[in-house]
């Protein structure tokens, strides 16, 4: 995974453009930024590219536009962010043409300049081969640090650095993948995935990859009850994909062959809809007339038990609704046996980290990773567009 990939320390920088792919694809409400995590977290590799001596040009995306111009998903509130809290940081009122041109023709060294969101023009998602042309105008050195778009390959991810010859990935790529290159090739035994989320479909890839590489993986979120329904357990009107009854059935047969555990609910929160009222059930079978919400008690103490004697552990996705205030007790209760457990853990994807956080024990996962889609890429595939961009 790491092999032939340059990290931005290893990079002559000074005097020179360097072009930084960060991920600023951060909430903003009424122009005012909810949550600068992301902004924050790039900051290291900004930093270091400034403070030696680069010209430095930041590019993003923001939302889904859908390739036009919308005032709402502006990065200027990004260029405020950084110029209030950290440095001045000049902003382009668009990412390519004549005026960004000028404007970085008249950078000083040292100065940070930020385009404005790639994706208002739909040749970025379409990996467009001019555009990328256009963007490598301004990229003497090229740096991939988000690793949450690189999944994707769209122009700046892909395209771009595949015309750059100087390119390399910054501080928070590399720490992604030190980690997941510990997972995918090195990992430290007994090695346990749980996995949550709404559907068995986001997530079939990384399961049957993840089958060939954990020793157990523990399963929640309504993607649990299409694995009980196939085992005959009855799930009332809980979420079911019926059309991927036999790929779970052969899930199902791949672990019993491997000797691998497979560990699901054996109790429940549920509720008559998806707004209703919470009601507790105490056994694997739930009622006709109920949905499962949430795992319960018991199965939150089980699958403690079954972690217990983890060296990794990986999670990605929540154990319920975890929106709601009534169905989130086990996501939260995991986050916090996980911030207590002596094992490695690694935290993808937005709820699950967004619990790790607010059960306060963030400060005791070893590695929270910027990228949901990305990370479960990762463990599927083993790598990612982005980063076979850098290695050409």
């Amino acid at each position: 995974m790491l092999e032939g990939v340059k990290f931005i320390n290893e990079m002559n920088l000074k005097s020179k453009k360097v072009f930084i792919r960060v991920d600023f694809n951060v909430p903003v409400k009424n122009g005012v930024i909810q949550d600068a995590t992301r902004i924050d977290e790039a900051m290291e590799t900004i930093s270091y590219a400034k403070n030696e001596g680069a010209k430095v040009i930041l590019a993003s995306h923001m939302g889904r536009p859908k390739g036009s111009v919308k005032p709402e998903l502006s990065l200027k509130p990004v260029a405020e962010y950084i110029t209030g809290r950290y440095f001045y940081t000049c902003f382009t009122e668009d990412c390519i043409g004549e005026s960004v041109k000028k404007n970085v023709s008249n950078m000083e060294d040292g100065e940070v300049l930020l385009l404005e969101n790639l994706r208002f023009h739909p040749e970025e998602k379409a990996n467009d081969p001019d555009f990328a042309a256009k963007l490598c105008e301004f990229c003497d050195v090229y740096i991939n640090d988000a690793f949450g778009s690189s999944h994707r390959a769209h122009s700046s991810v892909d395209g771009l650095p595949r015309k750059c010859s100087e390119k390399a990935a910054g501080f928070l790529m590399k720490r992604e993948l030190e980690y997941f290159d510990i997972l995918v090739n090195n990992p430290e035994r007994p090695f346990y995935a749980v996995l949550g989320g709404a559907k068995v479909s986001d997530k079939i890839g990384v399961i049957e990859s993840l089958m060939d590489k954990v020793d157990k993986i523990l399963i929640g979120g309504a993607m649990a009850y299409t694995f009980l329904n196939v085992l005959g357990i009855k799930t009332g009107k809980s979420l079911v994909e019926n059309d991927l009854f036999d790929t779970v059935e052969k899930i199902i047969r791949k672990a019993d062959d491997k000797n691998m555990k497979i560990v699901l609910p054996v109790d429940h929160i549920c509720s008559t809809e998806f707004n209703g009222k919470p009601e507790y059930v105490d056994k694997r079978d739930i009622p006709d007339n109920l949905m499962g919400m949430d795992i319960g008690n018991k199965t939150v103490e089980l699958y403690k038990k079954e972690l217990s004697d983890a060296k990794i552990v990986m999670w990605n996705g929540p154990m319920g609704v975890f929106e709601s205030k009534d169905f989130c007790k086990g996501t939260f209760d995991i986050a916090e046996y996980l911030g207590s457990l002596g094992a490695v853990t690694v935290v993808g994807g937005g709820d699950s980290v967004s619990a790790v956080k607010k059960a306060g024990v963030s400060g005791s996962i070893d590695h929270i990773s910027t990228g949901g889609g990305a990370s479960l890429e990762l463990l599927e595939k083993g790598t990612l567009a982005g980063i076979e961009a850098l290695k050409t």
